[in-house]
């Protein structure tokens, strides 16, 4: 199994499917917003060409109104890389959300529900929001690190767990089984270059329709409060069609909004001692994941890049 992480916009999806291409793979997404039916442009999903060449598996699974939980991912994930080893393919877990990738490569187990006490949460956040975010920088300093705060229902389900268990969540999400056997292969870019990646990405997604696919959710009856809608772009995107700021300031926020994720995706990765790290930008990237991958998977143990 090889694992392929990274911050945004680094090239992940890239260079999974050459890889997969070259050894005969399919790839599972790890990525908590493509789960979502017809928010394709703003989540950055595998192109119609990418997925005519390479099979992609855990894309287009829920509707944006319908929950789907990290449990949910590991549940399909499992099964799909089972179905994968039973083709004998190699599966490639491609994405950059931390939690997705834990979940399934190292089985973590999930903690238990407390159904009305959600309730309450959920009641609290509408009244002050503000108040619960404070609540978990106190009561887990870690987590709420890790966790970004427009994501309510992570941020619910940290306080869930905390005042439910007794416990920090970032202890209890550290509970797992035998992790699996793969090599993790890690992208990665210097700030400055890998901003401007985001940046001109940005500006294609636009391109290609973002603004109208935000319409179209909304004009579906999709509400902006969605847990699915909190997906950086979707509230900014949606404050521009309704007139509360201009599309120029969409774009500073959503640039505002990508970066801090990617301070904390590479905060996550630099405490990841299994990952091998490649620059992205380098023009031998592909043969050289390549190599490790051939490596790997004749020596069944893990390899310097």
């Amino acid at each position: 199994m090889i694992v392929i992480t990274g911050p945004t916009g680094v090239g992940k999806s890239a260079l999974a499917v050459e890889l997969a291409e070259r050894l005969g793979g399919e790839i599972v997404s790890a990525d908590s917003r493509q789960v979502y039916r017809y928010m394709d442009v703003g989540t950055a999903k595998p192109s119609v060409a990418e997925r005519a060449a390479v099979p992609h598996h855990l894309v287009d699974l829920v509707y944006p109104d319908e929950p789907y939980s990290i449990a949910d991912y590991q549940r399909d994930g499992e099964r799909m890389l089972d179905q994968i080893s039973e083709r004998q393919r190699t599966p490639l877990v491609v994405g950059g959300s931390p939690h997705y990738i834990q979940a399934l490569i190292d089985r973590l187990k999930p903690a238990p529900r407390f159904t009305e006490l959600r309730l309450w949460l959920e009641r609290a956040d509408a009244g002050d929001s503000a108040r619960l975010d404070e609540w978990l920088r106190r009561l887990d300093p870690v987590a709420a690190e890790q966790i970004e705060f427009r994501n309510r229902r992570r941020v619910l389900r940290a306080l869930e767990i905390i005042l439910g268990t007794g416990e920090r969540f970032s202890d209890v999400g550290r509970r797992r089984e035998e992790p699996m056997h793969a090599l993790w292969i890690g992208l990665r870019l210097d700030r400055a270059p890998l901003y401007d990646r985001v940046a001109r990405r940005l500006d294609a997604m636009l391109d290609a329709g973002w603004l109208d696919e935000v319409r179209t959710l909304l004009a579906m009856g999709y509400a902006p409060v969605l847990p699915s809608m909190s997906a950086t772009g979707y509230p900014e995107l949606a404050s521009v069609l309704r007139g509360e700021r201009t599309l120029a300031e969409a774009k500073e926020l959503i640039l505002h909004a990508t970066h801090a994720f990617i301070r904390r995706q590479e905060t996550w990765l630099r405490k990841e001692q299994r990952v091998r790290w490649l620059d992205a930008d380098a023009p031998n990237l592909v043969d050289r994941a390549y190599a490790a991958c051939l490596e790997f998977r004749h020596n069944g143990s893990e390899v310097q890049t």
